[in-house]
C-alpha cells in the first residue's frame, strides 16, 4: 500500500526521470544520474564556476607586468579552480608580489651603486666621508629635486662630487647655459624624464651628466 509521504517522494521527482507515456518513475534514469554525481564527486570536479577548460577562464590582468599564463591556468583547472578563484590568484600577485619584486630590484639597483660608489671613491671609509660632504654641500648648494635626482645614481653622485670639487656656489645664474647649449632650467626638466630617474638610461643620464659638467667647466 502506499502511504501518504510515498505519495509526496513521488511528486517531487523531477518529470526528466518520468516515463512521459505512463508518468511511472523511470529508475534507470534515476540510478544513471546518480553515478554520474558519485563520479564528478570523487574526481573533484564539482563546483560553481569552473569552466571547460583552462582556456576559458577570464582572467582580468590587473598589473601591466603580469599576463594570463596559459601554463599557469592550466595549473588551476587541474585543481578545479573556478574563474572566480583563478583570478584572486592573479590579484594576489599583482597587490603582493609584484609590488615585492620591485622593492627588492630596487634595493639591488641601490646596493649596486653603493659598490660603484665605493670603488670609485677608494673605499668604504672615504666613499662614508666624501657622501657626508656632498650631502652637506648639495642641501646648501642645490634646489632640493636637482639634489635628490643627483644623488639616485652612480652616474648623477660623480657629477656631484664634480660640481662640490669645481669650488663653485651652486648652479649657474637662471637661464645661463653652457656650451653644448643646455641650461639649468633644460638640465632639471630632463632630470623630471623617468628615462633618468627610474629608468637610468645610460645614454640619457650621461648627457644630463655632461651638461653639468659643461655648466662648471674645469671639473671634467
Amino acid at each position: 500500500m502506499t502511504t501518504t509521504n510515498d505519495a509526496s517522494q513521488e511528486m517531487n521527482v523531477p518529470a526528466k526521470f518520468r516515463d512521459p507515456a505512463t508518468g511511472e518513475i523511470r529508475v534507470d534514469a534515476l540510478l544513471k544520474s546518480y553515478l554520474e554525481l558519485e563520479r564528478r564527486l570523487g574526481s573533484g570536479t564539482v563546483s560553481v564556476g569552473i569552466p571547460g577548460s583552462p582556456d576559458e577562464y577570464g582572467i582580468q590582468v590587473r598589473h601591466k607586468l603580469l599576463a594570463s599564463d596559459p601554463d599557469v591556468n592550466t595549473r588551476l583547472h587541474k585543481c578545479g579552480f573556478s574563474n572566480e578563484q583563478a583570478q584572486l590568484v592573479y590579484d594576489l600577485a599583482a597587490e603582493r608580489v609584484i609590488p615585492m619584486l620591485e622593492q627588492l630590484a630596487s634595493q639591488f639597483e641601490a646596493e649596486r651603486h653603493m659598490t660603484r660608489l665605493t670603488s670609485h671613491f677608494g673605499g668604504e671609509e672615504k666613499w662614508s666621508e666624501i657622501a657626508r660632504q656632498l650631502k652637506a654641500w648639495g642641501e646648501k648648494n642645490l634646489p632640493p629635486d636637482v639634489l635628490a635626482a643627483l644623488a639616485s645614481s652612480h652616474e648623477g653622485v660623480v657629477t656631484l662630487h664634480r660640481m662640490m670639487a669645481s669650488g663653485e656656489p651652486g648652479l649657474m645664474r637662471e637661464g645661463a647655459a653652457g656650451d653644448d647649449g643646455l641650461s639649468e632650467d633644460a638640465l632639471k626638466k630632463m632630470m623630471e624624464d623617468p628615462r633618468y630617474w627610474r629608468d637610468k638610461d645610460p645614454a640619457y643620464v650621461n648627457r644630463v651628466s655632461d651638461g653639468y659638467r659643461r655648466l662648471f667647466p674645469g671639473t671634467a
